[in-house]
């Protein structure tokens, strides 16, 4: 997914010679936290609700440049670029421009949000499971070899490195909520499961067998 797939075109923009005034009521208009601003299409910078509310009402935007939050992103570019640049600058968009620094719209951190639940798969079902891993034992290949053997398969797979211990924190995501079998199948090769989403057979068996004996004792 790249930039220019979820960049919206139609944000309002503010000039430098608008007032504070009339930015605080774009807003509320709009119920948005921060705007760019653009000069003679050339993308300035990205002024918040919190600088503006400090500001006197009647001044221009131009007062508050020093202000202004400059990060961008091109529109070729992958859309995670555009997600590390609103974490960093704590902001709610961050502007698309072109090789001269034009305009091109925004992207904001609602659409990311979405993309990024694509794109993470949470909109597939599945069950979850996470693994703590040594960095030297870890190995893709294996835990889908793993996960393979049970008939089922990866839908996605995220690591990171756990700052306080150095493990590598390994979460799968598979294409089956029962995961009773492929839980077991780590447990057999000694794999360290943090927790675990999902639905085991056992405890539907056992539901099962409930409903029978319920449904047997009321005939």
């Amino acid at each position: 997914m790249l930039v220019a797939q979820i960049i919206q075109r139609d944000y309002p923009t503010l000039h430098l010679t608008d007032k504070v005034s009339f930015a605080l009521q774009l807003m509320d208009d709009y119920e948005i936290q921060d705007l760019p601003v653009v000069v003679n299409e050339i993308f300035t910078g990205s002024v918040s609700k919190e600088n503006l509310l400090d500001a006197d009402e009647e001044n221009t935007i131009a007062t508050l440049q020093s202000n202004f939050d400059i990060i961008s992103v091109k529109k070729d570019e992958f859309f995670l670029s555009a997600l590390k640049a609103i974490v960093e600058a704590n902001n709610t968009l961050v502007a698309v421009v072109n090789d001269s620094k034009e305009y091109l719209g925004v992207v904001t951190s609602n659409a990311l949000l979405e993309q990024l639940s694509i794109y993470v798969g949470t909109v597939e079902p599945g069950g979850i499971i996470v693994l703590e891993v040594d960095r030297r034992n870890y190995s893709f290949g294996e835990i889908s070899r793993l996960v393979e053997t049970n008939d089922a398969y990866i839908t996605q797979l995220n690591t990171y490195t756990e700052p306080d211990t150095g493990l590598v924190i390994v979460s799968v995501k598979v294409n089956r909520v029962e995961i009773s079998d492929i839980i077991a199948t780590f447990h057999r090769f000694e794999y360290i499961i943090r927790y675990y989403f999902g639905e085991e057979q056992f405890t539907n068996e056992l539901k099962d067998n409930y409903n029978h004996l319920m449904t047997y004792l009321n005939i």
